[in-house]
């Protein structure tokens, strides 16, 4: 057991006990941390900083899975939230929240001309699904990206143990920025695919044409085109990417940042589309929850009276310009390379022989979080990440990433590890 991870460690052990994996999200889980030189449990939070059970402060470089585009514990969000708790959380009939929320909404983004809202982006991408199937009459659907744990989806990856194969037969992958790869899908499942759905973007950008093409293609198959805008609504811009881009949708999928961290999520698009929703079964007990509301108003307010999205865009180029000029100092573009948009970008670690990537990133991490950087290698930007935070980035930077050049090219990586490395798990970006 490790001195400084000393009560996370204890806790892991002790929560193994009654919960598989230990944790409520893989992404959160023993399997994306190594032992012996992980946290496990984060206490409390306070804009970009967070501290775990054993007392030591983290720079938050994962911003809750980029739930986060305030910072933990926003003041404004918070206030709100607290007011909203006096009056009441659920109540037997709907509250006027439910259509504030949904008209700020529509006032943000493109494609919105009716919303309805679930609690996780799984609960909204499995909505639109449903409801394009129930739109078009067909049950096939295409999918780029990452889109949520439930069957209809999850089935197409690695990780489908526990759905059914009828229902695995009925989704088809295609690959990003590659309009044949989506064309061949529509031509071996003629007049059968339902809803084309992907992320507009992540690690790489749409290549120019690209998404204007999936847009043309799903129409003149007569297949609805979603965008599971989870990450890059209320990031990118604040009509999500849809608006950075210039491509709208027919439906688009929120969560996340929606509400800085606060468990709500949303289906908006076309009316004609969305007035499905009142004959398929989309019902949640908490979708009309009010603190999660309040906070998604709150939240939407605050990216229209102040320079959220423009502060996060500036910060992280600043992350993405100095990690240019580090991996080119360091001579490593064969260690490293660099994706994403500003607000969500990614140090991308590369196999070199005799180690593979996995390796290096357990190295990677096991420096960096003993550096007080919690990061996975994502930047997943938050308005509270001020200079003094990024200097406290570039200060660990500017010690980890010789050090891992230098391992790689001594061939004693391995040596270095004062853990087991991390294992390949399940791919979809």
């Amino acid at each position: 057991m490790s001195k400084r991870y000393n009560l996370s460690e204890q806790y892991l052990d002790r929560a193994l006990k009654s919960i598989p994996l230990g944790s409520q999200t893989f992404s959160k889980s023993r399997t994306q941390y190594p032992f012996g030189v992980s946290p496990y449990f984060i206490e409390k939070g306070d804009g970009c900083y967070v501290w775990d059970v054993d007392g030591h402060r983290y720079l938050d470089m994962i911003g809750s899975l980029a739930a986060l585009t305030l910072g933990h514990n926003d003041r404004y969000v918070t206030e709100a939230v607290t007011r909203q708790l006096q009056d009441g959380v659920i109540f037997s009939l709907p509250h006027p929240l439910e259509f504030k929320v949904a008209e700020k909404l529509i006032s943000l983004v493109p494609c919105a001309e009716r919303v309805r809202f679930g609690k996780n982006g799984s609960d909204a991408t499995a909505g639109a699904i449903r409801v394009s199937r129930a739109f078009t009459g067909r049950d096939h659907v295409a999918v780029c990206g990452y889109h949520g744990w439930q069957d209809w989806y999850i089935g197409s990856t690695a990780r489908y143990l526990g759905v059914p194969q009828a229902t695995r037969d009925l989704t088809h992958t295609f690959m990003y920025n590659d309009l044949e790869s989506l064309k061949k899908i529509f031509e071996n499942f003629p007049d059968q695919i339902a809803a084309v759905i992907l992320e507009p973007m992540n690690v790489s950008e749409p290549a120019p044409g690209f998404l204007e093409g999936v847009k043309e293609l799903a129409h003149s198959y007569g297949a609805v085109l979603i965008f599971d805008e989870t990450i890059t609504g209320f990031r990118y811009a604040k009509g999500g990417a849809q608006e950075l881009f210039g491509v709208k949708p027919d439906l688009a999928t929120f969560g996340k940042g929606l509400a800085n961290g606060y468990p709500v999520s949303a289906v908006a698009g076309r009316a004609d589309i969305m007035q499905l929703m009142e004959e398929i079964f989309f019902s949640f007990t908490f979708g009309g929850e009010t603190l999660s509301l309040a906070a998604s108003l709150a939240t939407m307010e605050k990216l229209e009276s102040e320079p959220v999205l423009e502060t996060i865009a500036r910060q992280g180029g600043k992350i993405l310009s100095y990690l240019g000029d580090k991996i080119s100092q360091l001579k490593a573009e064969d260690v490293f390379t660099t994706a994403g948009h500003p607000s969500w970008s990614f140090l991308i670690i590369k196999d070199v022989a005799p180690y593979t990537s996995w390796e290096i990133k357990t190295l990677f991490m096991q420096e960096m979080l003993s550096r007080g950087v919690l990061t996975i290698g994502t930047h997943n930007m938050m308005y509270a990440h001020d200079d003094q935070a990024l200097d406290l980035l570039f200060s660990a930077y500017d010690e980890v990433l010789p050090l891992l050049v230098n391992a790689i090219r001594s061939n004693t990586l391995r040596e270095q590890l004062r853990c087991e490395s991390l294992q390949p798990l399940f791919k979809v970006r």
